[in-house]
């Protein structure tokens, strides 16, 4: 079996596509989603609509899922590598001013 190292496994375009579009999100949005969902379903269990409660509830830990996904994403994924190989964009070019 081949040793494969980081630098060999390269990234679809549906994946990079996908970091592309979840970088531009901040990663709170993900917890206070999750939050939405946990007080919408707290809400729905109280005033009896049990099943409706079940049913919101579920939708807290793939929220979290995801926004664990994200944020490895940002600091591991191919945003990384940019920043490591000089592709900051017109971010980079202006931090070296003074």
């Amino acid at each position: 079996m081949e040793n494969i190292t980081k630098e060999k496994v390269k990234e679809g375009p549906v994946a990079k596509a996908i970091e592309t579009q979840t970088a531009k999100l901040p990663s709170d949005l993900f917890l206070w989603t999750a939050a939405g969902f946990w007080i919408s379903s707290l809400v729905l269990h109280s005033i009896g609509r049990k099943h409706a409660a079940l049913m919101v509830g579920q939708c807290v830990t793939p929220v979290l899922v995801m926004g664990v996904y994200d944020k490895m994403v940002k600091q591991a994924g191919h945003d990384a590598k940019d920043k490591l190989n000089g592709r900051q964009g017109s971010q980079g070019s202006q931090g070296s001013r003074s």
